[in-house]
């Protein structure tokens, strides 16, 4: 059978997305990973491949994982493709039965939503092009656009003086702090609360009636129609009541041009009847279209009537010096969404601002060795936690201030490569093994890996009471991390949730002094 999903669903599905990141009982979050990208392919930085989508993938995102930042309810927004003013361009113009059969002109697209029929200005408000001087003479593809819209009017009109016949719809101005978070090069957003915001309340009230016509274009001037005159209240017939429109004759008695002089209420179709109206036919009757506004009128419902099927999510990662979960010194590659994540400590959804995803020691040594001692990022850590057993890790960053090294464990420091293929011969068995501060016997507290061997301080923390900061010199240095004899589990329970996005992207590497803006666009 043939079957369409409609874009309706895809709007709906995307003002549920939203609504549900805005829901006290979700807790949504941007992450960032894999500081190895070149380890999974060589050429990543130059041409990252396509993330795959399934369990296992599922799995090593998380074993990957550096951080993840909460989205708030004012960090999320429905967005529509960006289509910026520009003197010269012919827009499209609304129209109601755009379709395979009857694409959109100039663009020629089958959609409305694909069409640019809307454009933002230069002062960030966004206007609807109820007409592009689209006549019989151009072929009904419209003319260029020369004046810039920038007027906050409630009714339809003209931008400007060059006579370039277009009618414009203002609709509403991004405000600085949305066009911070949400403007992109390919996207701009649209309001949240639309519906019920007292910023766009007024042009929500002049939608006003149900179906309320604005534009009647010619497709064809007729032949014949008598002698140069206006014609006043000439009924435009349909399924709605009380619209009229005037018409004008010129002196080839041909339809100069229509203009709707009042709206009704209610159409779902419609002409222009010249005949109730008094106008003449003539040899050859002129051609109308009456073009039927979105269910509301232009501005009731901006989501359906712009197409805003996408959503943009905004997540900054930026360094606390009193909660540092982001690191710094070592490279991400790789950036996605988490959907209800769990706490390591409680199994409860994960709420906190933001959280560590991967481990940490506290590191000590007889002297200040600490102090000097390097980890090079990406490079193997070791502890022997028993007789024949040594657990694995890669280092993501070492801290020379407080001594706290954080690292990773995946399938690579158990036999296994990056593609999930058995090694023939691991050199530490198929186990992943945690490091501990409780080593078995014949196991040692030495961390093996860096320019010198340094000792877990199992004097830090205790279950009753983690060890969450130390104090150096008389100054208070806050780890990010909950320690436990010197070890530290990640914030975020590893496999919880749900991953609902993942984007593969060159490497970006982190200083103390960098903030990343991470915006994700999710296409419904």
């Amino acid at each position: 059978m043939a079957a369409i999903i409609t874009d309706q669903l895809r709007i709906l599905n995307a003002k549920n997305f939203v609504a549900g990141v805005q829901s006290s009982s979700n807790s949504y979050y941007t992450f960032i990973g894999l500081p190895n990208a070149s380890d999974y392919q060589s050429d990543w930085n130059t041409n990252p491949p396509s993330p795959k989508d399934n369990l296992n993938e599922s799995n090593d995102y998380w074993d990957t994982m550096l951080a993840m930042k909460k989205i708030s309810s004012s960090d999320v927004s429905q967005v529509v493709r960006k289509v910026t003013w520009s003197s010269g361009t012919t827009y499209d113009m609304w129209r109601n039965d755009i379709s395979r059969d009857n694409p959109s002109q100039p663009s020629g697209a089958f959609d409305i939503y694909d069409s640019n029929f809307y454009v933002m200005n230069s002062d960030y408000r966004v206007y609807i092009c109820l007409y592009n001087n689209a006549t019989p003479e151009n072929a009904y593809q419209g003319g260029p656009s020369l004046d810039e819209p920038t007027f906050t009017d409630l009714e339809p009109r003209a931008a400007g003086s060059s006579g370039d016949g277009y009618i414009w719809k203002y609709l509403y101005t991004i405000k600085p702090s949305q066009a911070i978070k949400f403007d992109s090069t390919d996207y701009i957003p649209v309001p949240n609360n639309w519906y019920t915001s007292s910023d766009d309340a007024s042009v929500r009230q002049n939608a006003s009636t149900s179906g309320q016509l604005k534009i009647v274009t010619v497709r064809g001037r007729g032949v014949g129609l008598g002698t140069a005159r206006t014609y006043t209240r000439v009924p435009i017939e349909g399924d709605g009541r009380g619209a009229e429109a005037t018409v004008v004759v010129n002196n080839d008695a041909k339809i100069e041009s229509v203009t709707v002089s009042n709206g009704g209420s209610n159409y779902t179709f419609g002409t222009v009847d010249l005949e109730a109206g008094g106008v003449p036919t003539g040899t050859t009757a002129p051609v109308f279209n009456v073009i039927i506004p979105p269910n509301g009128g232009h501005g009731a419902d901006i989501y359906r009537e712009l197409g805003a099927y996408n959503v943009l999510t905004y997540a900054r990662f930026e360094n606390d010096t009193e909660n540092p979960d982001f690191i710094t010194g070592n490279e991400f590659a790789r950036v996605g969404l988490i959907e209800n994540p769990l706490d390591n400590d409680s199994n409860a959804i994960l709420t906190t601002d933001k959280a560590s995803a991967v481990y940490a020691l506290k590191l000590t040594s007889g002297g200040d060795e600490y102090k000097t001692a390097t980890f090079t990022p990406d490079a193997e850590i070791r502890q022997t936690v028993g007789v024949g057993s040594t657990s694995v890790g890669r280092v993501v960053s070492y801290d020379q201030v407080t001594g706290v090294l954080k690292y990773w464990q995946d399938r690579t420091n158990a036999g296994f490569n990056s593609d999930g293929t058995q090694n023939s011969d691991p050199v530490y068995g198929f186990e992943t093994l945690r490091f501990t501060g409780d080593p078995a016997t014949g196991g040692t507290l030495d961390i093996v890996g860096g320019s010198v061997t340094l000792g877990i301080d199992t004097n830090f923390g205790t279950a009753a009471s983690p060890g969450i900061s130390t104090v150096i010199n008389s100054r208070t240095y806050f780890l990010g991390q909950s320690f436990v004899q010197g070890v530290a589990q990640p914030e975020s329970k590893k496999y919880s949730g749900n991953i609902i996005h993942v984007d593969n992207r060159p490497s970006v590497t982190r200083s103390s002094s960098q903030k990343e803006d991470v915006k994700i666009i999710l296409q419904f």
